[in-house]
């Protein structure tokens, strides 16, 4: 099995039905099936159709046991998805605070950005997760990172209206609201 490599017309089918049974495994987090699996020979960094690791569809459904089991045995936890969207971006998002601080215990870079500049940070702010923004903040995230239209954290969560958020990045930028 090839990681990243779409199934074609002349895939085996039973092949291609148990690639998406370990990806489904990684959406619903059974870190032990999961570890059982590459302890067999699988590839820790096996992807998607759309470039989503193993990590990236634990991280996103909220498993941050299956995220640990995973990385403990070689995956990757900064593998960017064909979007360019790292694990620790998409568990910011989702808001799953235990996922964040798996993937930051394990390696994972707390300033990696999208493409279009936005860390973790600036996405845990955007949607008010300021038990996330505190972690983030605790483990050396920049406040004062922009992305590519020049906007901070701050920037970000005062625009959706994430009070909160907004607020704790002031302080931590010597802004006021």
């Amino acid at each position: 099995m090839t990681a990243n490599v779409p199934p074609s017309a002349e895939a085996d089918p039973r092949l291609v039905e148990f690639a998406r049974e370990v990806f489904d495994t990684a959406r619903r987090g059974e870190a032990a099936t999961l570890a059982s699996l590459i302890d067999q020979g699988l590839p820790p960094n096996l992807r998607n159709e759309k470039g989503d690791s193993l990590v990236m569809l634990a991280s996103y459904h909220g498993h941050a046991n299956a995220v640990r089991a995973l990385i403990q045995r070689g995956a990757d936890p900064d593998l960017r998805n064909d979007n360019g969207q790292t694990p620790l971006a998409g568990a910011a998002f989702k808001g799953y605070a235990d996922v964040v601080g798996a993937l930051l215990d394990n390696g994972a870079d707390v300033e990696g950005a999208s493409p279009d500049g936005r860390t973790a940070l600036m996405i845990a702010a955007m949607f008010n997760h300021v038990d996330i923004v505190e972690q983030l903040l605790a483990r050396g995230a920049s406040p004062l990172a922009q992305d590519g239209a020049g906007n901070t954290a701050f920037d970000v969560a005062n625009g959706m209206g994430a009070t909160d958020a907004a607020a704790r990045l002031a302080r931590a930028s010597g802004k006021t609201i």
